[in-house]
């Protein structure tokens, strides 16, 4: 038996009413529209930007460890200019004290020509210098950038001694060093019969030794005698000395005059003084006059 249908009911509709055709229409104005002040914030903060780590950035590249990295390649930057300029080489070298001595040897010596600033040493440089023959003491001072200045005290020769085509000064202490430079006012005094005793000794083929490997003396009693008769007799620029007779000098009257050795010249001259003066009076003109013994003086004619 089939279920009966219930019928369904459907809402009625409404009719609509005919739409009317608008013929014609008014401009209506428009309000002004405006942009609210929060909605360009709303649209920075809505919109999505891609954040760097800026705060890892500023660790890794201010960290000791680059901040010293930098720091070295900036020293080395600034050797490697130092080192190639030429105006931090040393190349003038100015030396006070030196009359005797040349500079030059004074500044081979100090072995500062040519050399860097930073290499330059002051104290290598005065041992150095203290090596040569006749210098007492040195001091050598370096000043940035390139600028190094020599002091020294020399012990100044007293006399120049001569063998054969040798010349050597001597020292105060009597000392023979080789002469190295023209020193004016200096009292020659040209060895007679002497072999060069006074040449350095050598370490090489053609090498000088150092000027302690000289050991050759004038004798005290010699050199004083020697400086005595120069002091008495200014007008002597030259003595002979002869082993066996001692000191003597040609006599511008046209003889030689013997007067040893010692510090007694001033009572030799007296007494020379007096024989000549009897031998010219006799008319004799002597071959040479020897007052080496003023005990017993004795002469020789010609």
């Amino acid at each position: 038996m089939r279920p009966s249908r219930r019928p369904t009911t459907q809402p009625r509709l409404r009719k609509q009413p005919k739409m009317r055709r608008l013929e014609a229409a008014a401009f209506v104005a428009q309000p002004k529209l405006q942009v609210p002040k929060t909605a360009r914030k709303r649209q920075r903060r809505n919109f999505r930007r891609v954040h760097l780590p800026v705060a890892g950035i500023k660790q890794v590249i201010f960290s000791a460890r680059w901040v010293s990295m930098l720091l070295l390649a900036m020293v080395v930057y600034a050797l490697i200019l130092i080192g190639l300029d030429e105006q931090f080489y040393v190349t003038t070298i100015p030396v006070d004290g030196a009359n005797a001595i040349p500079a030059a040897e004074i500044v081979t010596a100090s072995q500062l020509a040519r050399q860097h600033i930073f290499a330059a040493d002051p104290a290598g440089a005065a041992a150095g210098i203290l090596g040569v023959p006749g210098v007492l003491s040195a001091t050598v001072t370096v000043r940035w950038p390139n600028q190094v200045h020599i002091q020294v005290k020399e012990n100044s020769p007293t006399a120049l001694w001569v063998e054969g085509n040798n010349q050597f000064w001597v020292m105060s202490d009597g000392r023979l060093l080789p002469a190295r430079a023209d020193v004016l006012g200096l009292l020659m005094i040209e060895a007679e019969g002497v072999e060069a005793t006074a040449v350095p000794a050598t370490t090489g083929a053609e090498t000088p030794a150092p000027s302690t490997a000289n050991t050759a003396f004038v004798p005290a009693d010699v050199l004083a005698g020697a400086l005595q008769l120069k002091a008495l007799r200014p007008n002597i620029d030259r003595l002979y000395f002869q082993p066996g007779n001692g000191l003597s000098y040609q006599d511008g009257r046209g003889w030689r005059a013997y007067f040893g050795s010692g510090l007694d010249m001033e009572q030799k001259l007296v007494v020379y003084e007096t024989i000549v003066e009897q031998l010219q009076s006799q008319g004799i003109t002597p071959a040479y006059v020897s007052v080496a013994n003023q005990e017993r003086p004795f002469y020789r004619s010609n």
